[in-house]
């Protein structure tokens, strides 16, 4: 049984309807289904910041639903976590791969920490690191 691991694109494609992705993971067992903490971590980051920025009342409350929203959904799915294993698995990482994006290698070493699939559409940058598995599930099957 494989555990595929949706990172960040693919968690906000499926949150905001994309077909083929949302086909996809709906017709995936759950049990199989997962995320990192890295990638929540970036939600929160990313709609604190839209909070923090809101100037007016209706940007105050899409910025807090989206808060909301990433919360809830953090509850219904597999979170796995960045354990002392996957970061030290990452710092290896960050010595053969200096220029890679820290966030994008925090979600690497988790994967495969977990020997699982990574489902995202950042081939370029995956795609670089060693023994990783990748899925892109946004381009409809055949």
């Amino acid at each position: 049984m494989s555990l595929y691991v949706l990172d960040t694109d693919h968690v906000s494609l499926y949150r905001y309807g994309h077909a083929a992705v949302a086909a996809r993971v709906e017709s995936t067992p759950v049990e199989q289904l997962a995320t990192t903490i890295i990638t929540i971590e970036e939600q929160i980051s990313g709609w604190y910041t839209q909070v923090r920025k809101a100037r007016d009342a209706d940007k105050l409350a899409r910025a807090y639903e989206g808060l909301f929203r990433v919360i809830q959904e953090a509850s219904t799915i597999r979170v796995l976590p960045f354990t002392s294993e996957a970061i030290h698995r990452y710092l290896e990482l960050r010595k053969l791969l200096p220029r890679q994006g820290k966030l994008d290698l925090s979600i690497a070493a988790i994967v495969l920490e977990n020997a699982a699939i990574l489902v995202t559409r950042n081939r370029a940058d995956f795609d670089k690191v060693p023994g990783i598995v990748i899925e892109d599930w946004s381009v409809p099957s055949k």
